[in-house]
């Protein structure tokens, strides 16, 4: 289906909060049929604002037609001729999804910044950013950099601690317009990883947290017990614990280690969107984006710079918790708490 006028104009306008200009390249990375409309979208939008823009479309394998169990496993692996022609680009329009690949990695790590974009139109245009939003994230990367320990727990019976400083904080927003930066739009969160063996505890997940690679809210209490940083059991009577041990269980050990860890800053983003989302179209933003949810998740950990490369990764947004950083109370019954941080509407 061809990109109409509405289409172009809104991803001109993202464009431009990319702050992009006549001087630049802009690449646009999909793969077989899927988004060719966002494709000539951006390429029609980039060209109204005067930049050059080129096309990179590789065949999709089989079995790579979802998301879960995916992650960091791409159809450009190995092929220099993308990479390198992604590299020389100021600015890489991500529909592939490289998310947790060395390639994606390799790319920014030149200079050229990164922007996936993986959500159908609906989402786009209900959770498109703005500098506000880009603030208050910033805000909490701060609260999150300065911090040694992070401490987590619910009414359902989570209590755990991360110790922190191990590896950066990276924000999502949803645009980038600084060298290097990848984001995804729509966003609105930040997050960092605990020490690989700093992070002890248990996290229980109770009815209406997300399971998003299942598409999944829960439907009954799954304990998971963490020690040095790794699930190292799962509990739970329901259909729910099986399915996260059964899945799990599929990878090697690589899966049970905790990944990154942050919390929801996008007022926009609906709780119960997933309930009635595509669950073949969408990766789930409005699900780790809402505001005031913690967001957990087991798995890789590459994106901050780790060498856990497992496909298997779990986010988790949980609900109604309280996180504290250093003794001080960030998210308090699933509410932000620092003014600085809260949102306005």
């Amino acid at each position: 289906m061809p990109a109409d006028a509405s289409m172009v104009e809104l991803f001109r306008r993202e464009l431009e909060l990319c702050r992009v200009t006549p001087e630049e390249t802009v690449a646009v990375l999909s793969d077989g049929e899927a988004r060719l409309d966002f494709a000539q979208a951006f390429l029609l939008a980039a060209q109204q604002l005067g930049a050059t823009a080129f096309q990179v479309t590789v065949p999709r394998p089989p079995q790579h037609g979802g998301f879960a169990g995916n992650f960091g496993q791409t159809p450009i692996a190995g092929n220099r001729s993308v990479i390198e022609a992604l590299k020389s680009a100021d600015l890489v329009i991500d529909l592939m999804l490289l998310l947790f690949s060395q390639e994606q990695n390799e790319i920014t790590a030149t200079g050229t910044r990164m922007l996936l974009v993986v959500e159908p139109i609906e989402v786009l245009t209900r959770l498109f950013p703005n500098e506000d939003l880009r603030r208050r994230v910033e805000v909490g990367e701060q609260l999150l950099g300065n911090a040694q320990e992070m401490h987590i727990t619910s009414p359902a019976g989570t209590d755990v601690t991360y110790r922190l400083g191990a590896f950066p904080v990276m924000t999502e927003y949803g645009y980038t317009d600084t060298p290097g930066r990848w984001d995804h739009w729509p966003s609105g969160f930040m997050f960092t990883g605990g020490h690989p063996d700093g992070v002890d505890g248990k996290v229980v997940l109770a009815p209406g947290d997300i399971v998003c690679a299942f598409r999944r809210y829960i439907q009954n209490p799954v304990e998971l017990t963490i020690e040095k940083g790794f699930v190292t059991d799962i509990q739970g009577d329901g259909l729910d614990a099986a399915l996260i041990r059964n899945y799990m269980a599929k990878f090697d050990e690589k899966a049970y280690a905790i990944s990154h860890i942050g919390w929801g800053l996008n007022e926009l983003a609906d709780w119960h969107h997933m309930a009635v989302a595509n669950p073949h179209q969408e990766l789930g933003m409005d699900a780790l984006s809402y505001y005031g949810n913690v967001l957990f998740s087991t798995g890789p950990n590459t994106e901050l710079g780790g060498d856990n490369d497992t496909p298997c990764h779990l986010d988790m947004p949980l609900r109604g918790c309280t996180l504290t950083l250093d003794g001080e109370v960030i998210i308090k019954d699933g509410d932000v708490v620092p003014p600085e941080m809260k949102a306005t509407a």
